[in-house]
């Protein structure tokens, strides 16, 4: 793993921070974005609302936050875990949820983590799951446990 830098994050840290406000800023109809470790621990995030909410003096609660959708796409992971090993299923790739007000899908990464994102209603899912897959594909190979730990170190401290 690469030295950390000035910033205090680490090459690869900064990499998936980049390639996750990526998906959110590139992917039409995404809200927010997160990756969970396979102990239900939110790793990284992104909510574009926030910055805008606080600048304007406004408060966002914790419905619909980063932490509230990564309780979800953890529940969920585990949930569809538990069916696929019931009905031999295999692993799970991917999960979406259709609402009426809005969409979450649910990518496996590796060793347990997942991808979750929250989109609006209207969004194009196959765009979406592409570049979920995408992401997976650039994050599965550099998530390892010591860039998990350094994550989650992150994350506690900005909290």
């Amino acid at each position: 793993m690469t030295a950390p830098s000035a910033f205090g994050l680490s090459t690869e840290a900064r990499n998936l921070h980049w390639l996750l406000s990526n998906l959110v800023e590139e992917v039409p109809g995404v809200h927010s974005v997160t990756v969970v470790s396979s102990d239900g621990l939110m790793l990284l995030s992104s909510e574009p609302g926030l910055a805008t909410a606080k600048a304007e003096g406004g408060q966002r609660g914790p419905r619909g936050s980063s932490a509230d959708l990564a309780t979800i796409v953890s529940g969920i992971g585990s949930l569809t875990i538990g069916a696929a090993k019931l009905m031999d299923g295999g692993g799970v790739k991917q999960t979406m949820v259709a609402m009426d007000e809005g969409s979450v899908f649910v990518m496996s990464i590796s060793d347990g983590s997942l991808l979750g994102v929250h989109a609006t209603p209207d969004c194009d899912m196959s765009v979406i799951a592409y570049h979920m897959a995408l992401f997976v594909g650039r994050a599965g190979h550099v998530l390892t446990p010591e860039l998990r730990s350094e994550l989650r170190k992150s994350m506690e401290s900005a909290q």
